[in-house]
């Protein structure tokens, strides 16, 4: 299985490197084998708060038929997260993955390009929750059904509402790729309790 792991620019290094974390003790330690391939506009992509990451692909070398998942990491206005997440290309990307009805997994603003692709439209979903909810009510203007909840599921879609739950989004989108048995055998391995 592979997931696209995809880096707009600015995007939360935390929100990252649960995807990487979490698969590769998947992988390494319990046998599944979940490849994490990152993707982003450019060869290198400058994170919030200015850590560059390398990157496996760039998002023109795509091809949606190889991946199982799109996992997408938030990120900071300041930094430029929206000028790259809002851009056409990966809003077509998002899409891509939507039709195929492969699991696209989103953790806090992530949601909101997703929101803005138009593949959330009636469907219920969550981001940002804090600074009176106004990432909520931007996404709400994509038509989508806001639900104030730690983490969402509407079908193929994973979102999240803060930094926090990432984890518990990486573990949500590994137990979608595998079963409940094994993520919660990679989660108690990782400390985290039933």
């Amino acid at each position: 299985m592979k997931i696209l792991l995809f880096l707009a620019k600015g995007f939360e290094t935390m929100e990252f490197s649960v995807f990487v974390d979490v698969m590769g003790w998947a992988r390494n330690d319990y046998g599944n084998d979940i490849q994490v391939v990152t993707c982003g506009f450019k060869k290198q992509v400058m994170s919030t708060f200015n850590i560059p990451v390398i990157i496996d692909k760039t998002i023109d070398e795509i091809n949606v038929d190889d991946y199982d998942a799109l996992a997408i990491p938030g990120g900071f206005e300041e930094f430029g997260f929206y000028e790259e997440a809002y851009d056409e290309r990966f809003l077509n990307l998002i899409r891509e993955f939507d039709l195929r009805g492969k699991i696209i997994a989103t953790i806090c603003v992530a949601a909101l390009p997703v929101g803005k692709s138009g593949v959330l439209k009636n469907r219920k979903a969550t981001t940002y929750h804090l600074r009176d909810a106004y990432r909520q009510k931007q996404l709400k203007e994509f038509g989508v059904n806001v639900v104030n909840e730690p983490i969402v599921v509407d079908r193929n879609i994973i979102t999240s509402y803060c930094p926090e739950t990432a984890p518990y989004v990486a573990f949500k989108l590994l137990e979608m790729l595998t079963s409940e048995k094994q993520m919660e055998i990679v989660k108690v391995a990782m400390g985290f309790k039933k």
